[in-house]
């Protein structure tokens, strides 16, 4: 019952696609985009960051929008970028180290969303929601996929396959020692067999891009509504989307910070903490929780394993059972104080893939008080929570892969 179809991506030309792709502008450092920007022309952070031309980064809002905008259009006019000369769908395959993902770009479906096959495990802002609404609208294009899972596919499989056999559009590595490589599907039949296959998907679950998804949702909403010849195949009906079957996702975990202890000493914490939690001191032995329900947690220079009573909290539901959510109820909230875990500034969530040091050098470093890590959930427990009709408290999960910028470019209007 999902929907999918092609579109006419704007994309690099070969010879420049590892210089114009780009990370999450966002995830640079200070340092090293002001680097990018000055000695790469190409990037595709100049669209993006669109002050740097004039010397001022501190454009903002619906005039930031324009300019962002007026670099593409500059991209596309200096024939960095062309479009596709027919619909087209697209194999893409990211590899690291550890990892290798492959799954098909397409144009998905707004009114899925709204049909509740397209389904969200996290809730999201209304500000940022409108903020990003508004960007699509003042831009025309989305850059970025939203990443979306399903449970594998066999004839979905065979496609990517038969594709990944031939030569890439694209093959080249990133900085980050990452392998990128890119099929463009643009013979009928291979798309007509795609189409057909993913209608036959019940649910395809949000992985990473709730914001772009429902802000990609409001402006067709919008659209649709001052448009009175509108059919609902228009291009601002879809979105862009990068479809990986579920087993293929990679899942970590996010810890939390808090920066004080609602007026506890660290003792009377730990005594409030005896409530639900088996405590053991592990001093300076780096803990990392091995099952579910287990936490680590480091406090005033130490280390403790905390293990659920099971005798003092009650499982009613899927939600109730989720490490994250476990946490909020017992400690979070009736213990530090903290309603609201989307917007209490008391708390921050860091994602570490490394040894879990991160636990201690931020406590250690001042800003906090004292961590949690826990065991990141699984790709089952967050399908059967949608499933349910059960949203994940924020900062649940870290999803890999993260998807670069401008490999592929949907335009909307």
């Amino acid at each position: 019952m999902a929907k999918i179809k092609p579109f006419k991506a704007v994309r690099p030309t070969r010879d420049k696609v590892a210089l114009v792709s780009s990370k999450s502008y966002e995830t640079y450092p200070e340092g090293e985009l002001n680097a990018k920007l000055a000695f790469n022309p190409f990037t595709f952070l100049h669209v993006v960051n669109p002050g740097y031309k004039y010397h001022k980064q501190d454009v903002t809002g619906e005039k930031r929008f324009k300019l962002v905008h007026n670099r593409y259009l500059e991209f596309k006019e200096n024939e960095i970028f062309t479009e596709e000369k027919t619909p087209s769908l697209y194999v893409y395959q990211k590899v690291s180290a550890t990892h290798s993902f492959s799954g098909i770009i397409a144009a998905t479906s707004t009114e899925d969303y709204h049909n509740d096959v397209i389904k969200i495990h996290e809730r999201t802002l209304k500000k940022r929601e409108l903020l990003f609404e508004n960007y699509l609208k003042n831009t025309g294009f989305n850059a970025e996929p939203v990443l979306l899972t399903y449970r594998e596919n066999n004839v979905v499989n065979d496609i990517i396959e038969k594709y990944k056999s031939q030569r890439a559009e694209y093959e080249f590595t990133s900085m980050d020692k990452d392998l990128h490589l890119l099929w463009v599907i643009d013979k009928q039949e291979d798309i007509d067999v795609l189409i057909d296959a993913f209608s036959e998907i019940d649910t395809l679950y949000i992985a990473d891009g709730h914001h772009r998804t429902t802000s990609s949702c409001i402006l067709a909403k919008n659209l649709a509504d001052e448009n009175p010849n509108h059919t609902g195949e228009e291009d601002y009906n879809f979105f862009m989307s990068y479809l990986l079957s579920d087993n293929q996702l990679s899942i970590y975990e996010f810890n939390r910070f808090i920066k004080d202890l609602n007026g506890l000493t660290p003792d009377e914490f730990l005594i409030e903490l005896d409530t639900y939690f088996r405590i053991e001191n592990r001093g300076q032995e780096l803990y990392r929780p091995k099952e579910k329900h287990h936490f680590s947690m480091y406090l005033k220079g130490e280390f403790y394993a905390l293990y659920l009573r099971k005798s003092a909290y009650e499982f009613t539901d899927e939600l109730s059972k989720l490490d994250a959510e476990i946490l909020f109820r017992t400690v979070l909230k009736p213990i530090l104080g903290i309603d609201d875990i989307r917007d209490d500034s008391k708390i921050i969530y860091s994602q570490d893939k490394s040894d879990g040091l991160e636990l201690k050098t931020k406590v250690d470093n001042g800003d906090f008080q004292v961590s949690f890590g826990m065991l990141p959930a699984t790709i089952t427990e967050i399908e059967t929570m949608v499933d349910k009709g059960l949203v994940m408290p924020p900062k649940t999960t870290y999803i890999e892969p993260k998807l670069r910028s401008a490999l592929t470019i949907y335009e909307i209007l």
